[in-house]
């Protein structure tokens, strides 16, 4: 059988024939390599010493060898040559190696094997130069390609069996149930920010057509990524387009500004409004919370406060107001008066905006302080409540919180002064 580069001559530089040359320098250069991977890839610094030495010394050998046999053949490697590439490729990807580090290793190796061969090169040797760059940049297009695909076809596997574990943790949670059994990485955390949140829509979700279900995968995405990197592992979510709920799981509570600035972020990421509720809870208090910040959300949306995070201390007034009952139907009665002219219910509400400063309310509104001082006397008169005198402010304040939960008239009794004949 005749060997088909018979009569072909070697590729050399330096006066050195390459293949043979790069297969004499493999066991130095695999040590250099493999140190310089550890000092300058973090991932491959807190893999065990003996991985690195051992499996990943293996892989950088094979490569430096099989880059030599394309040298001395002067052709691409066979497909099944790349074969232990994509196992240890797939192997990363179980251990949890991010893609980048690996390709950023199998570059350091070229590169590092290409100032190997490279060394010395002579002006006469450009032409083998050129060829033997041109075979490394082919080999490592390939290499990057099969080593790719292993790593996302392996991670797509594990991702799906990951994400039904993630769901069946959190249906149990949701639901107060104990816990599946499930592997180490998706156990339940000893506490959870449990967070309930309504997103604002995207300019982009007003458009028609499929860039608005874009927009709304893209505004989700964003906000699942900033809660993952806050918790530092996937955050447990259900999320739609109009917000949904987040279990994200800490070892400690976050300090109440950290949670704020962390919907702040999550606001700017996805470019949308987020209002939200959040608490700290072990799993056992998971639906109670949610069932709480649910109600804490309604109620800011409700009342009309801007966006943000809020808890229970927040709103605790208007959280209690809005409890059904008789009491709550007779508060928000007592401003039934004043809905005939809505002027004196927003002036109301502007005046103790401004901390009843008669100036700033006439500024907020647009009209003189005697107009504002008239509308006082006027609101006085039609609910015999004066927001001026401290020990009506109580009353009144419950009053709007009550109106703003059943709505302005209540299913309650109508007041004396409203009926006919009165």
């Amino acid at each position: 059988m005749t060997d088909h580069n018979e009569g072909i001559s070697p590729l050399r530089i330096a006066g050195r024939p390459v293949a043979g040359y790069l297969r004499a320098r493999v066991p130095s250069l695999t040590r250099r390599v493999v140190d310089r991977l550890r000092a300058e890839l973090p991932v491959y610094a807190e893999l065990p010493a003996e991985e690195v030495t051992g499996d990943i010394a293996d892989i950088v050998q094979h490569n430096l060898r099989l880059f030599a046999d394309v040298i001395e053949r002067r052709a691409e490697a066979d497909d099944h040559r790349f074969a232990v590439q994509r196992d240890s490729a797939a192997q990363r990807a179980e251990e949890g190696v991010p893609l980048d580090a690996i390709l950023s290793a199998y570059l350091l190796g070229a590169e590092m094997g290409w100032n190997e061969i490279s060394a010395g090169a002579e002006p006469s040797d450009l032409a083998d130069l050129q060829e033997t760059l041109s075979h490394l940049l082919a080999f490592q297009r390939r290499l990057v390609s099969e080593v790719t695909a292993a790593y996302l076809e392996t991670r797509q596997v594990l991702d799906v069996q990951q994400h039904r574990d993630r769901h069946s943790l959190m249906a149990a949670l949701l639901a107060g149930d104990p816990p599946p059994s499930l592997p180490a990485g998706t156990r339940p955390s000893p506490l959870y920010v449990v967070m309930t949140l309504t997103l604002g829509r995207h300019p982009d979700e007003s458009r028609p057509g499929p860039r608005t279900r874009v927009a709304a995968r893209r505004k989700i995405r964003r906000v699942q990524s900033t809660f993952d990197r806050f918790a530092g592992e996937p955050a447990l979510t259900a999320l739609d387009g109009s917000g949904g709920t987040a279990l994200l799981p800490v070892g400690a509570p976050p300090a109440w500004e950290d949670l704020c600035a962390l919907v702040t972020r999550a606001a700017r990421a996805a470019d949308v409004p987020v209002t939200a509720a959040a608490s700290v809870v072990e799993p056992a208090g998971v639906p109670a919370a949610v069932t709480q910040n649910t109600e804490i959300v309604e109620l800011v949306t409700r009342t009309g406060r801007a966006p943000g995070l809020y808890r229970l201390a927040d709103v605790l007034l208007d959280y209690q107001l809005s409890r059904p009952g008789e009491a709550l139907t007779a508060l928000a009665c007592l401003l039934r008066p004043l809905e005939p002219k809505p002027e004196l219910l927003q002036t109301l509400e502007t005046y103790l905006r401004q901390n009843l400063d008669r100036r700033r309310t006439a500024t907020a509104l647009h009209v003189h302080p005697n107009t504002v001082d008239y509308r006082i006397r006027r609101i006085t008169q039609l609910i015999g409540l004066s927001p001026a005198r401290a020990a009506d402010l109580p009353r009144i304040n419950a009053a709007l919180v009550a109106r703003r939960s059943v709505g302005p008239y209540g299913d309650g009794p109508r007041p004396a002064a409203d009926r006919p004949g009165s």
